[in-house]
């Protein structure tokens, strides 16, 4: 059994919490379901095909309204179940975004 090094306390569902994940430019949306979520990422579980969270950046739409979300960046993806970080301006300034396949210094 491994152990939970998470800082933050996550928030488990006892039921289905539907969201969507909105790429950063609109051009998609994915349907998903909210596993657990803590102040500084969360757990999903995708509907359909994972290969659109490659571009890395997106929103996590809360509310069907759209004005509850959050900033994130993909952190693991196995199989239909994704994690993610919420980008803040802390988290930014500690650690900048690098877009995939980008040169590093």
């Amino acid at each position: 059994m491994s152990r939970n090094r998470r800082k933050a306390k996550r928030v488990q569902f006892g039921h289905d919490y539907r969201a969507t994940l909105v790429a950063a430019d609109g051009t998609w949306r994915r349907d998903c379901v909210l596993i657990d979520i803590s102040e500084t990422g969360a757990r999903l579980r995708i509907d359909g095909s994972p290969d659109l969270l490659k571009a890395r950046q997106f929103f996590l739409l809360l509310s069907t309204t759209g004005l509850v979300f959050r900033r994130c960046q993909l952190i693991r993806l196995e199989g239909s179940e994704v994690g993610v970080a919420f980008i803040t301006s802390r988290t930014l300034r500690a650690r900048p975004y690098t877009p995939p396949g980008a040169a590093s210094d």
